[in-house]
């Protein structure tokens, strides 16, 4: 009878690692992106004419406003998931559930590589 392995492998976690490492960079590049659009938004608010289109345009340009800063910051939530992901990668924790204890499958993982629950535990919790 085999054992299920309580971790993954040096050849697996580097697999996980530049995953994860590929998402980093990709969400701060957004990250970033979407604070250069906040930035112009800010400085071309320079017309002070009281026309009612002016009124409609400032209210949209408020609601866009909104939308990019919860968008920035869940990049910035998803980048601090990512950014704890690798530190279990480095401490030897990654990849184990911590519902379960028992290794998370490797399909849920290239996923959602941030991920510290099993699909078992996962749904568990809704119940």
């Amino acid at each position: 009878m085999s054992e299920e392995p309580l971790r993954y492998s040096r050849e697996d976690l580097a697999e996980f690692e530049a995953i994860i490492q590929e998402k980093l960079t990709a969400a701060r590049k957004e990250v970033s992106f979407i604070k250069e659009t906040l930035s112009r938004r800010n400085d071309s608010g320079t017309d002070n004419t009281a026309s009612q289109s002016k009124m409609l345009e400032d209210g949209a340009d408020t609601a866009e406003k909104e939308s990019l800063n919860q968008l920035a910051s869940r990049q910035m939530k998803f980048i601090q998931q990512l950014e704890n992901a690798m530190i279990r990668i480095k401490n030897g924790t990654y990849g184990v559930c911590i519902g379960t204890g028992k290794l998370i499958s490797k399909e849920r993982l290239r996923a959602v590589p941030h991920t510290q629950h099993s699909i078992e535990a996962k749904m568990a919790r809704r119940d």
